[in-house]
């Protein structure tokens, strides 16, 4: 027996569930642990009570204290500071990480009219709508998928961008309106998949854990994570990246850091053959990039 820290909402317990099964397929017995954190508290925006870690310190601190063995996160939640005493040991199989727009009455991005009401809490994903489209009026919103939709359905939002991957697992995916192609928005750091930490002198556990770690996801958010903590920018920063691993031994990886308001960019895209070590090259290769992106100017639009 094992314990699983975990936050409540609907999502979320659906990923400690989905965790519980895959390692039950192992012969591994979970007890799920469920806990309330400092972002489920607060009714303010992330970016107004310094949201970074709002989802996770709580959890890692049960961690440490031996309270739970593991805590299953949302990657795109977890900071990319490392914790001392805690180690991401396991990433699962990813969903498509990719953004949707859901709205009614409309059939997608482009039939939206000057000054649609877009809810989002994302500066990332305000900012790559904005510029596309710097016509719509993007505003902030809060809470669980199913409050979003329900303020969608009452009038206050036009549409909404939402993750791919929280629709496919609460199966709503027949709310999606229109799928964002790589061009257009490109996720969070770590969208799509589920981050395990534990503690990193708990052995038994990790190697738990490592039993339902898929490679591939693991080396795409490890370059990912890479480049967001050379940028120094936080998981709420105008940011987006998405990695690819192929059977190859390829990893291809896009970013993009953007102004707050859309008007300024700056991509890069790469490709790299893993080495021997391969998570350590996958590190190299993150770093790289942000510092190409640096390069490039996107340290000046972060600190903007």
């Amino acid at each position: 027996m094992i314990k699983l820290g975990s936050r409540s909402s609907k999502l979320a317990r659906w990923q400690a569930e989905h965790v519980q099964t895959e390692l039950s397929k192992k012969n591994i017995e979970v007890e799920i642990v469920f806990m309330t954190t400092e972002g489920d508290q607060s009714v303010a925006s992330l970016k107004e009570f310094g949201g970074v870690g709002a989802f996770t310190k709580g959890i890692q601190q049960s961690i440490l204290n031996g309270e739970i063995d593991f805590a299953v996160h949302s990657l795109k939640d977890l900071p990319t500071d490392p914790v001392e005493g805690l180690v991401l040991a396991s990433v699962p199989l990813r969903e498509d990480p990719a953004d949707v727009l859901i709205c009614n009455g409309f059939s997608c991005t482009s039939d939206l009219p000057a000054g649609a009401r877009i809810g989002t809490g994302s500066l990332r994903r305000q900012a790559q709508l904005l510029y596309h489209r710097p016509d719509l009026k993007v505003m902030d919103i809060r809470g669980n998928v199913d409050t979003r939709l329900k303020k969608l359905d009452a009038g206050e939002f036009d549409a909404l961008v939402l993750a791919k991957a929280g629709l496919t697992r609460l199966k709503l995916v027949d709310r999606i309106t229109e799928e964002f192609g790589l061009e257009w928005m490109l996720p969070a750091i770590g969208q799509g998949a589920l981050g395990l930490e534990s503690r990193v002198d708990d052995q038994p556990t990790r190697m738990v854990l490592d039993q339902i770690c898929d490679q591939q996801s693991l080396l795409e958010v490890t370059a990912e994570r890479a480049l967001l903590r050379h940028l120094r920018a936080g998981c709420l920063a105008p940011v987006g990246a998405h990695g690819r691993a192929q059977s190859d031994g390829e990893l291809s990886l896009d970013a993009v850091v953007l102004s707050q308001d859309g008007s300024q960019r700056v991509e890069i895209q790469g490709q790299q053959r893993m080495g021997t070590d391969s998570l350590q090259t996958a590190k190299e290769m993150g770093r790289r990039l942000g510092q190409q992106l640096i390069d490039k100017g996107a340290d000046v639009l972060l600190r903007r």
